[in-house]
């Protein structure tokens, strides 16, 4: 039966059971529309790194035999609709049948099901065979339960799946190493290289913005560090497992302007276009660890480990349990606007400028300076959390929605009135100096509470909690916060109110 097959730019897993035979009555279609660069601005790395992906991906495909169509954003036959482009082809080829892998966002994932009910031929709709769990695994897990634990779910995951298990228990007789993952990086230690990547994307640059698409951050076309094919995938991997595995544990929560990347991974993108999974993500990474258990901590694999096969799963379970009243969720009722130098940097807060130039330049922060920078930041001047979701989905190379949104509104910005996290994740400038070396060349004082220069994220946290006291009150994990806040001098209080109160007025020009 003559078949077209849709692949979105998400969807690029050459292990797909798809692929295993090549046949002439099968046609792969990949398109770059307007739908997707559009619905929020992207950064360009981001745009870039999609385009160029799928089509390294579809010149593989044809290499290997199969049939495939693919229309670039300024195809003259390009109607910048995934609906109008399948009804353009499916009439001009005349199609039996239509396919689909299911998306992971619950947009597309909409937009599909109604267009299929008004197709005349034969559909189906398949998995996209690249995750651990299923779409409904996780809230069939917790059901009947009242709180999602993640550390549940994800010992849940390391039995299921065998993952450093030894039997039923784990090896070395610890599931979680998280209190070893959170050191400051001292100058001492050296941040091994990163070797460049010489990708040209300047000719698909150069049509996205002859296209007129709204993008944001800068990017090196001629030099383009992003893995954009598998083999490139697996080469980051394995220098990631070489060279800064060793220290990941130690270091993965610790900031600094000496790098941008620190000892992550970077293989978030590739795994969230799917050039390379999870699994091959976390047997590479573990078997690396057992053949040099000498070299690498456990405590390093383990910390990755949980990113992958606990908050990865995790955050795509919630995000299909709650959606889609989940984007709608905003529990503190914050409704601020965005400060005009989250676009810039442009902010004489150090940590914040240097995490969001970081992001602007490179597409990319590591999961702490989201969460406890910017996430902070927004939380503690109550920014509108659909603004927040709208940043943090445009401007990291790796934000899908499956993922940013339960990360955003949920870990970040507590929008979801504690479906992910059972506290808010928020900070004075202790933590962040505790954390980073930014506190030491800011415009800002990180010790003093009110005044000339006083380091806007002290009293903007206390401000944070005397604000919402009715909500978190009775909250056990912050009780020591409330108790604090009483024993201060009455007149202490209302002058760190009154500076949360102008720094609040003044947000722009912080």
């Amino acid at each position: 039966m003559k078949t077209l097959r849709l692949i979105l730019g998400d969807q690029l897993n050459h292990q797909h059971s798809w692929f295993e035979k090549t046949n002439s009555d099968i046609t792969y279609v990949l398109m770059e529309v307007r739908q997707e660069t559009d619905y929020v601005p992207h950064h360009i790395q981001k745009v870039a790194g999609f385009f160029a992906s799928m089509r390294a991906f579809a010149n593989e495909m044809q290499e290997k035999g199969h049939e495939v169509i693919y229309w670039k954003l300024d195809d003259p036959k390009n109607k910048q609709s995934i609906p109008e482009n399948i009804d353009s082809l499916i009439e001009k080829g005349n199609y039996k049948k239509f396919e689909y892998q299911l998306p992971d966002e619950y947009r597309l994932d909409e937009q599909l099901s109604e267009y299929c009910q008004t197709l005349k031929i034969e559909w189906q709709a398949v998995d996209s065979e690249h995750f651990y769990t299923s779409r409904e695994e996780l809230a069939s897990f917790f059901e009947r339960k009242k709180t999602y634990l993640m550390e549940s779910f994800y010992r849940h995951m390391r039995k299921k799946h065998n993952v450093m298990m030894d039997g039923k228990d784990p090896v070395t007789g610890q599931w979680n190493y998280d209190k070893d993952n959170r050191k400051k990086l001292p100058e001492s230690v050296k941040i091994p290289y990163r070797n460049s990547r010489t990708n040209d994307v300047s000719g698909i640059v150069e049509m996205i913005e002859s296209a007129g698409v709204k993008t944001i951050g800068s990017i090196d076309a001629q030099n383009y560090r992003w893995p954009i094919t598998r083999r490139e995938a697996f080469a980051d991997l394995d220098i990631f497992c070489k060279r800064f595995l060793k220290n990941f544990g130690n270091y993965q929560d610790a900031m600094t302007t000496r790098t941008a990347f620190s000892f992550h991974s970077l293989v978030s993108f590739a795994m969230n276009v799917k050039l390379i999974s999870p699994q091959e993500v976390v047997n590479t990474v573990v078997n690396y660890w057992h053949e040099h258990s000498d070299e690498v901590d456990i405590s390093s694999v383990e910390g990755f480990v949980r990113q992958i096969i606990g908050w990865r799963e995790y955050m795509r379970g919630i995000y299909w349990a709650k959606m889609p009243e989940y984007a709608t969720l905003n529990h503190l009722n914050h409704s601020r606007k965005l400060p005009s130098w989250f676009w810039n940097g442009e902010t004489k807060m150090n940590c914040l400028h240097h995490t969001i130039k970081q992001s602007l330049d490179h597409a990319y922060a590591h999961h702490i300076q989201r969460l406890m920078i910017t996430g902070n930041f927004a939380l503690l001047a109550g920014i509108d959390p659909g603004e927040v979701d709208e940043w943090y989905l445009g401007i990291y190379i790796d934000a899908i929605e499956w993922v940013e949104i339960t990360n955003t509104r949920g870990m970040s910005q507590f929008a979801d009135g504690g479906i992910v996290g059972t506290k808010p994740y928020v900070s004075s400038a202790n933590y962040i100096d505790k954390m980073s070396d930014y506190c030491k060349a800011c415009h800002y004082s990180k010790s003093k509470k009110t005044g000339d220069k006083a380091c806007p994220f002290n009293s903007l946290y206390w401000n944070f909690y005397d604000q919402h006291r009715d909500t978190f009150d009775k909250n056990p994990r912050i009780g020591m916060m409330y108790r604090t806040w009483d024993k201060m001098d009455r007149d202490k209080k209302a002058e760190l109110l009154q500076q949360a109160d102008y720094y609040l007025k003044n947000i722009d020009k912080l």
